[in-house]
Order: C-alpha cells, then sequence, then structure tokens
C-alpha cells in the first residue's frame, strides 16, 4: 500500500476541536507523505476544509510547524516535511489479522506494522520497512512502520484447503499466521474437489490487492486423512517427503568394509562390554556406552557415537542434502530424516552384535564421578545389548537383572554428575513430552506424558559430559594464533526484563525470585523445586522456559547458561543433526594437527542454518501435536475433564487438561453465568454479579465442546 493510499484513512481536520490536535494531525499528513510538496489551497482541498475558523486553524499550524522546523518552507512556497525517514529491514512475524511485527536485528523491540501497511507481506518474509513519523513509537515504546518492499518470500508455495465454487475456488491456508485466503481459477485446481488439501502457489494478487491469487501445484488429499494431514504439515513447513534419487543412490552404494588399516587406525573396543539405551520403538541407535572396571578401582566409561562423517564425505550428494536437511524431524506418527534410510537404520545405527565404526570419548572416572583421564578417537565397537529405556528402569528398580551390577554402577556415576552439575549452577528444567498411543491408521487411541526416570537420566548425564568435554577439548587445544574454530551449543543467560516479568508473575501466586540476583540459577532451581508437585508447577516452568535465551548454534565460543558450562557442543548425535557431524569433522582435525581448509565464516553461516531448521523442526513437531490433541478430542466430545488454567487473553480463557496435557479454549463469549470483567495486571477475570475469581493455574472442571482440526484448536466450556 503506498504512502498516497493512507490519505484518506487520516482523520480530517476539520472534525477536529483544538489547535493541538490540528497541529498533530497536520504534521502526522505530512510525515506520511514526506516525499510531497503541497501548497496551503492543496491542503486545504486535500484535508476537505470548508468552514474559515478551520482553514484559519490549519494556517496557524502552518506556520507554527514550520517555526519549530518540523515543516519546510521550499522555494515555490509549498510545505514539505523535515521528517528523513528511517528504512529497516526484518522478517515479518503475522501476529494476528490486524497487525504483524517486524523483526529487526540491532532493535530491542519488534516494530509494528498493522495489516493494511503490510504491502502483501506474508508471515517469515524478509522486508524493508520504514518507520512512519506520524506513529513512530506508542506508548508502549514500540516503533510502528509500514512495508515498502518484499525482499524475499519465506515461502512459494502454502498448503490450505480449497473451497470450489461456481465460478472460482478458494484456498484457506492451514498456518495460523496466514490470513489472506488463496483466490484460484477453476482451470488452476488440477482437479482438486472440495475439502481436499492442496498446496498452491502465489501468483500474483487481485486487481484490489486484498486476495493472493494461486495456482494449485499438488493435490495432497482429502482432508481428515492421516497420511494427508502430516503431509499437510510437511508441506507448510517445507519439509521434504523422499530423498533425491541420487542422494539414494550414493547411500545405497556405500558398503561395509572394515580393512586392517582401518581397524589399525581404531581403537578396538569390540572386547568390552557395551550396550545402548533407547526408545522401544527406535529404529536407528547413534550412541552406545561401554563400562570395565580398571585395576586402579577406577571405572572406565566410553560414549561411542555412530561415525557418520567415515562415510559422508565433503562435497558429496549425501553431505549437501544433510546440511540442507540440518536435522531430523519427528512429527507424531513419524520420522523425517536427515540422512537416507541405509546409513541412519544400517550403516550408522549401532544394532547389537555386529561391528560398527565410532567415534568415542572414553573417561577415567573415580568412585565419586570426578575424571582423571580422557581420550578422544575414531573406535569399532560390538554392541553386546539393546536396552530400551522401560528394560534398564526396571533393572535399577529391582536391583537385579541382565547387566544390573553395570547399570547399577553407571546410574550411580550419573546422579553424582548430575548432582555436580546443579552445584556448579545448571538449571533443573523438566518439561513435560506429549505422546500418543496411535492406531495402524495413524488415529490416536490415547495421549498421555512422558516420564522422565532414571534410565533416561543416564543416558542423558554421559552425553552431557561427552558433548562438554568435546567442546573444552578443543577450546583448550591451541593450535595457530587464534582459537580452533568449533561449533558449540551456546546459551545466554536470561534477559533481565524478561525474568524481571516473570518473578513478578510468580509472586501473584506466592513464590519468590529475585531477577536481580547474582546466582539467578540458584533462585531458579528453587522456584522450580517449590512448583514440581504443585498443579501450576508444569506451567510456571514453561513460562520459565519462555523467559530464557534460546539456545543456538554458533562458532562463538561462549558458555551454556542452562547446563551451566563453560563451553558446550553437540556431539553424540551425529545421524540427526548436522552440527554434530560439523562437530566431528573439526575435532579428527583437531587431533591429527590438522587446520587446513578450516573457514571460520563458512561454519558460521552452518551454525546459522542448522539453528533456523531446528526451529523449523520443533514448529513442525508442535503442530503435529497439535493436531492429533484435536484429533483424539473429537472422540470424547461431551465428556469432563479435570484441567488448569494455562492462559488468560481478551477473547477468553485457555485451560489444559491434567490428564492428556491438551490445551483449549473457553471463549467469554459463551459464559452465559456472569459477565466476565478481564483482569490482565492479576493474570484472571472477575465475574460482576457473582464476583467468581478465575486465576491463572486454577484447577478446573470442564466439558470439551469442539475441535477444529484444520486449526488444531480445541474448545472448552465451563463446568458449574
Amino acid at each position: 500500500m503506498s504512502r498516497k493510499a493512507n490519505r484518506n484513512q487520516e482523520r480530517k481536520v476539520g472534525s477536529l476541536d483544538t489547535n493541538g490536535e490540528i497541529i498533530r494531525e497536520l504534521q502526522n499528513f505530512l510525515d506520511r507523505n514526506f516525499d510531497e510538496k503541497f501548497s496551503k489551497g492543496e491542503l486545504v482541498k486535500t484535508l476537505r476544509l470548508k468552514e474559515k475558523k478551520h482553514i484559519s486553524a490549519l494556517f496557524s499550524a502552518i506556520d507554527k510547524l514550520v517555526i519549530d522546523k518540523k515543516i519546510a518552507l521550499m522555494e515555490d512556497g509549498s510545505f514539505q516535511s523535515a521528517f528523513k525517514p528511517q528504512v529497516l529491514e526484518g522478517i515479518v512475524d503475522y501476529v494476528n489479522a490486524r497487525m504483524a511485527f517486524v523483526i529487526v536485528d540491532g532493535l530491542e523491540q519488534d516494530v509494528i506494522v498493522p495489516a493494511e501497511d503490510l504491502n502483501q507481506a506474508f508471515d517469515g518474509d524478509t522486508v524493508k520497512i520504514m518507520l512512519t513519523a506520524a506513529k513512530r513509537t506508542r506508548e508502549d515504546g514500540r516503533a510502528t512502520g509500514e512495508v515498502i518492499e518484499v525482499i524475499k518470500r519465506k515461502r512459494e508455495s502454502y498448503v490450505g484447503k480449497i473451497q470450489v465454487q461456481r465460478s472460482v475456488a478458494f484456498v484457506v491456508p492451514d498456518s495460523k499466521k496466514m490470513h489472506n485466503d488463496f483466490m484460484v481459477e477453476l482451470v488452476d485446481t488440477v482437479g482438486a474437489r472440495d475439502g481436499d488439501k492442496v498446496l498452491v502457489k502465489l501468483d500474483g494478487w487481485s486487481r484490489n490487492g486484498k486476495n493472493p491469487k494461486g495456482i494449485v501445484i499438488q493435490v495432497l488429499g482429502k482432508a481428515g486423512d492421516n497420511n494427508t494431514e502430516m503431509n499437510s504439515i510437511m508441506a507448510e513447513f517445507g519439509l521434504p517427503v523422499d530423498f533425491p534419487q541420487d542422494v539414494d543412490a550414493e547411500a545405497s552404494a556405500i558398503a561395509w568394509d572394515l580393512t586392517k588399516d582401518e581397524l589399525k587406525a581404531r581403537r578396538d573396543f569390540r572386547k568390552t562390554l557395551t550396550f545402548t539405551i533407547d526408545p522401544a520403538d527406535a529404529k536407528d541407535f547413534d550412541d552406545a556406552l561401554s563400562i570395565q572396571k580398571l585395576e586402579n578401582g577406577n571405572y572406565e566409561i566410553g560414549v561411542h557415537i555412530a561415525d557418520v562423517t567415515h562415510y559422508i564425505k565433503l562435497n558429496s550428494k549425501l553431505e549437501d542434502e544433510a546440511k540442507k536437511r540440518a536435522t531430523s524431524v519427528y512429527l507424531v506418527d513419524r520420522c523425517i530424516p536427515m540422512l537416507p534410510e541405509k546409513l541412519s537404520n544400517d550403516l550408522c545405527s549401532l544394532k547389537p552384535n555386529v561391528d560398527r565404526l565410532t567415534f568415542s570419548a572414553v573417561f577415567e572416572l573415580d568412585d565419586k564421578a570426578h575424571i582423571k583421564k580422557e581420550w578422544f578417537g575414531k573406535t569399532v565397537i560390538y554392541s553386546d545389548r539393546r536396552f530400551s529405556y522401560e528394560e534398564v528402569q526396571a533393572i535399577i528398580e529391582a536391583g537385579e537383572g541382565e547387566l544390573h551390577e553395570e547399570i547399577k554402577t553407571m546410574n550411580e556415576l550419573a546422579k553424582l554428575i548430575k548432582t555436580e552439575r546443579f552445584r556448579k549452577g545448571a538449571i533443573n528444567f523438566e518439561t513435560v513430552e506429549v505422546k500418543f498411543k496411535l492406531d495402524e491408521d495413524g488415529v490416536p487411541l490415547g495421549v498421555y506424558a512422558k516420564v522422565r526416570k532414571d534410565a533416561h537420566k543416564l543416558i542423558e548425564e554421559f552425553m552431557l559430559m561427552a558433548n562438554k568435554r568435546v567442546a573444552q577439548h578443543v577450546f583448550d587445544y591451541k593450535m595457530g594464533k587464534e582459537k580452533n574454530v568449533m561449533v558449540y551449543r551456546t546459551h545466554d543467560k536470561p534477559d533481565v526484563e524478561k525474568l524481571r516479568s516473570f518473578s513478578l508473575f510468580a509472586n501473584k501466586f506466592g513464590y519468590k525470585l529475585d531477577a536481580e540476583s547474582n546466582n539467578v540459577s540458584k533462585e531458579l532451581n528453587s522456584l522450580m523445586e517449590e512448583v514440581e508437585s504443585k498443579p501450576e508447577g508444569n506451567m510456571l516452568q514453561n513460562l520459565a522456559v519462555r523467559a530464557m535465551a534460546k539456545a543456538k548454534y554458533t562458532t562463538d565460543a561462549m558458555g551454556h547458561f542452562g547446563l551451566a558450562f563453560d563451553h558446550y557442543s553437540h556431539f553424540t548425535s551425529p545421524i540427526r543433526r548436522y552440527p554434530d557431524m560439523m562437530a566431528h569433522r573439526l575435532l579428527e582435525k583437531y587431533l591429527k594437527d590438522n587446520i587446513a581448509g578450516i573457514e571460520k565464516k563458512a561454519f558460521e553461516e552452518q551454525c546459522k542454518h542448522s539453528s533456523d531448521m531446528e526451529k523449523v523442526a520443533a514448529e513442525a513437531e508442535r503442530a503435529s501435536i497439535k493436531y492429533k490433541q484435536a484429533e483424539y478430542m473429537l472422540k470424547v466430545i461431551g465428556q469432563e475433564f479435570d484441567a488448569l488454567v494455562s492462559g488468560i487473553t481478551e477473547w477468553g480463557i485457555f485451560a489444559e487438561v491434567i490428564e492428556t496435557k491438551c490445551e483449549g479454549l473457553i471463549r467469554f463469549q459463551e459464559m452465559t453465568d456472569d459477565y466476565y470483567d478481564l483482569d490482565l495486571t492479576n493474570y484472571r477475570v472477575v465475574g460482576r454479579k457473582h464476583n467468581r475469581v478465575i486465576t491463572f493455574g486454577d484447577k478446573i472442571r470442564v466439558v470439551v465442546k469442539g475441535a477444529d482440526l484444520a486449526k488444531r484448536q480445541i474448545d472448552f466450556a465451563l463446568v458449574g
């Protein structure tokens, strides 16, 4: 939308009552049209002034603004705004149908852009914006602006449900952040039927500029079908369905071959007791543990990781595809792997009873879990046993079973490592992971929260130790004048303002948190312990996580606040994370005293791409969970559940079912027992007539009213 198009949206000066308002509105008008000149007559005509008193007031306003140097008197007698526009580049975050934020690097707060000023930009697009002088800042300090150019589309195709009418079709996008329906000519629907899910490509705009025009490029299937919906989520987030043929062919050509020379170059662990611990339904195993007691009474613990980069060479098609995907993605019913099955489920999978090539971190620990020695290098292993988490947990709890002595020892060491980690300031966040029981067609039969027990924590502590020590080893081992390049996983300290806001929130529920403390980690851990068994505990933990900075990949040698590590990397999952492959390659080079071909800039660019893809994967995984939760709730419409109030908004109350963690909305317009006033300051609503107070964290009773699969939303009604 051009600035000229905005003229008619201004309030007419003639309708204003005070000189102050006239001056302000005149300034706004000229600032919006900063690159144009206007004579007094043109201003009168443009602003549609008719009464003499208003025209006189306008002329007085012009004189004052010229004296104040807010507008300039030109040589030809016309007037022009003295405003010099600021043009910035950023990413659109389209939050609702009325407005969007534009995220600009270097600005503390995002820029607000009204929907009518987005100039046909969509969520995620890279745009140029101009800060509009008339409303450069709001009362809350946020700058406002308008899009003047779409530099790059985040995507060219979009997923939605098609509505076929007599003369035209419309595609309603699935994404909650898409607020425009696509108009599609019937000849461009490629046979899609009403109600089908389709992939539509942007192909211009309607004459009035309000609706994007599209061409259907793929029919995904009937809305509501499991495969259709999962494929829709994949398409919505730009995730691939299959590997390109040449990538699959390259993977298929790789053969297992442990030559004498290769064996000679590796440390042989095949006679050392080694096993894996993974989910019962896992298909790939990228880490294994070994244990043996040494003559001095210490324990040698080996953390063995699939040697993926032995098979995937630089500049190969496999390498390019892994670099592009950057991560495996785990939807509710499927995995979208980073590597083809030949590698992820076969050659690189540390299956039992076969030799496998690994890259290992080996530690000598005393009985207090102190590291006495460490070694990093290429190895070959033979896994003696594949355990599930459930099997190991049963052995831990019973104190008997296969390898129970070794598992007991490793569990005790893991607990000592964890205790020391928390003593040094690690934060004890235990977020809930939602899991589903599905039938053979992918229909959810049950929803439950995954419980993390000692078996999970045993594996986690040794993986954390390996990741930490690999990063520290590279950081400490200086080969040239500069520090060695490494791919770090970093987590910055929390923003003080966000932490202060969270502290004020927690305080309303009786919890104390000193956001200004020099030991914020200790403060957070004390709070987490206090809320652990409380109904609102999970929600407060989630809110605390949101107050934290986001973890990311970078070559900058910063620490990890959440884990309280000076340096931390990702080394232990190269089958499913490309940053781990980069870390393997770098560590191997340094172990060979070879720094040739290491360009920090190239690694930093790939770190940023990997962080971006990690975010995409998380959003896609969350979308699949929301869909399956809505699908499950469709089966229990009319049933009542205990829930916790998880959010208060201007349109209703969000509540999360305690049993299934399914979140739904109770709309104010349907709360007919009373008229409720919104009190956002205290995170509550208050009934006018009966004075009923409903506050964040309250336990309430809800009935399932409905579920919208397309929007992945659940509707509740309040009981009682």
